[in-house]
């Protein structure tokens, strides 16, 4: 009875392995394939010559470089600022006592069923005003500021708005979700520790980074990795507040494929590669914290 069982789980476990695995493996082998190739019917499995050139091309056909540069940077700050807000309100509602604190933290908490898709058109008046108030600023500036650094009245006007990389930042550097995970992280950590830190003297802020932190290190791996991929993927955001191509990024590239005149589809599966490989191999050296701290984060005690 128990083999059958055995058989059963594993034949489940495979199918969905399949399916998981087989977009991946059709994006990569249409990256090498020639568009008659791709829209043959019936299906062409595999090309009968292998045309790397299809990356070459890709990577020729829009600005990568540039584009790429622009996804490391909003995913890099977008990521290093999400954990620094995580980190801080999650130590909050863990560990310091002030009136309200789990009543506030439930209110957060019933954020987390709003869809995201509802927050788009306030995010994006708050940054029409926000460049609206930097375009501002050079002109309350003393008048030695100006004459003394004059690049000023060009630089902190583009600093925010639309079409900078605050736009692509700054609306997503706190996510309820992650100061969820790692709270339930942080309170498996024995508060008998924090009241034998605050004798000796301890502050809250050196217990946090010396303490907290480093006794956290797959959680925080974890919601990193997790944001950096969720920055890395973003369209929609980048597509509303991005208008030249020096502030867009890899995501937004993959629309130069689609035409009027039809969808150069071995060239856009090429691109599709070259956005993703990144995640991969980021994932490929990560997923044993990822599973660490997933794992965890869910057990008190």
């Amino acid at each position: 009875m128990k083999t059958y069982r055995k058989i059963i789980i594993y034949t489940i476990l495979t199918i969905g392995a399949i399916i998981m695995v087989f977009p991946f493996f059709w994006m990569i082998t249409g990256s090498i394939k020639s568009y008659n190739e791709i829209i043959a019917n019936p299906i062409v499995w595999w090309p009968k010559k292998i045309l790397f050139s299809n990356y070459v091309e890709a990577a020729t056909y829009a600005p990568f470089v540039l584009y790429f540069k622009n996804t490391v940077i909003v995913s890099f700050f977008n990521t290093f600022l999400t954990l620094l807000t995580t980190i801080l309100a999650a130590f909050a509602f863990s560990r310091l006592q002030f009136r309200g604190r789990d009543g506030l933290f439930s209110i957060l908490l019933s954020t987390l069923m709003v869809p995201s898709q509802m927050l788009i058109i306030t995010n994006y008046v708050t940054i029409v005003k926000m460049g609206r108030v930097f375009k501002e600023i050079p002109d309350k500036l003393p008048a030695f500021i100006i004459e003394t650094f004059p690049s000023l009245r060009e630089t902190i006007p583009n600093m925010a708005g639309i079409d900078s990389y605050s736009a692509l930042i700054i609306p997503f550097t706190a996510s309820i979700f992650y100061i969820y995970l790692l709270r339930q992280f942080f309170n498996q950590i024995p508060e008998q520790l924090y009241y034998a830190a605050k004798v000796d003297g301890c502050s809250d802020w050196k217990y946090l980074w010396t303490v907290m932190v480093p006794n956290s290190k797959n959680a925080l791996i974890t919601i990193g990795l997790f944001n950096w991929i969720a920055s890395w993927n973003a369209y929609i955001w980048p597509l509303l507040v991005t208008n030249t191509v020096e502030k867009r990024v890899l995501s937004i590239g993959l629309k130069y494929f689609t035409g009027e005149a039809g969808t150069d589809y071995h060239l856009l599966m090429a691109a599709g590669s070259i956005v993703i490989l990144p995640l991969l191999v980021l994932y490929l050296f990560a997923r044993k914290y990822i599973i660490e701290g997933v794992s965890r984060s869910g057990v008190k005690g």
